[in-house]
């Protein structure tokens, strides 16, 4: 058997007593937790589509550890360039043991290297108790080796919750680690 993630560990020790306390649960199993993360990336407005593409699916790969799907457009469009049925992009949905790393090192160590980083937007949620996060550059996963980049690769990273409340959500994903940014001094 596999060892447990420290994220998983987290989670069931400080997380789950935690939130138990503040919102008055009665049943462990009324508590949200995190079912998926989905990453996505188009690199669809490349130059060189196909070999974009290919190095979006190395880069993926390396970040997450699982190899991702080639996803296609739907209809074409002609100011994007793009016909019917063309690769422009990737995607990966990680569960279970390889969701817990990936979040471990998202929060703890790819967060903290963004260059003048004041915390995760908190108005990212979507109604649903669902979190997107926008990553601008890739660089900052510590797999990612520099001198081997080609190209920038942005990507969106979706933390799908079963909270039923965008206040739920979030009360567990800053108890999980998510540094939100207090938006009270931006306005």
């Amino acid at each position: 058997m596999a060892t447990q993630s420290f994220m998983l560990k987290h989670y069931r020790e400080k997380v789950v007593p935690s939130m138990m306390e503040s919102r008055k649960y009665t049943n462990p199993h009324q508590m949200p937790k995190i079912t998926k993360v989905v990453l996505n990336t188009c690199v669809g407005s490349s130059q060189d589509i196909k070999a974009a593409l290919e190095d979006a699916v190395r880069d993926i790969t390396l970040i997450t550890g699982q190899k991702p799907v080639k996803t296609i457009t739907k209809k074409a469009i002609s100011n994007f360039k793009t016909r019917q049925n063309q690769e422009i992009g990737c995607r990966v949905t990680l569960r279970g043991q390889m969701m817990y790393d990936f979040l471990g090192r998202l929060i703890n160590m790819a967060l903290p290297r963004i260059r003048d980083f004041r915390g995760t937007s908190p108005r990212a949620f979507d109604g649903r108790g669902n979190y997107t996060l926008g990553v601008k550059d890739h660089t900052i996963f510590p797999e990612i080796e520099l001198d081997k980049v080609k190209r920038n690769l942005g990507m969106d990273v979706t933390i799908v919750t079963t909270a039923p409340t965008n206040a739920e959500a979030k009360e567990l994903l800053s108890l999980m680690g998510v540094p939100f940014s207090d938006q009270k001094k931006g306005q």
